[in-house]
């Protein structure tokens, strides 16, 4: 993968996951629900999910170049 790209990639998988990652903790540490009308542990373990997810796929973007 080139330089730039696997920069420009990972950087934002980081946002990405980073955001989502805090987002739904916020809001689990608020009871409040994550998604409407799903439950509620499965919303919130879908969105850590995703966010993990997506912070390895920055860690292996990054480890690309």
């Amino acid at each position: 993968m080139e330089t730039g790209s696997a920069i420009f990639a990972g950087t934002v998988f980081a946002l990405f996951g980073g955001a989502l990652l805090v987002w739904a903790a916020v809001r689990v540490w608020h009871r409040e629900p994550v998604a409407d009308g799903v439950s509620p542990v499965a919303s919130a373990s879908l969105a850590t999910v995703a966010a993990v997810v997506a912070l390895a796929a920055e860690t292996w973007c990054f480890t690309q170049f």
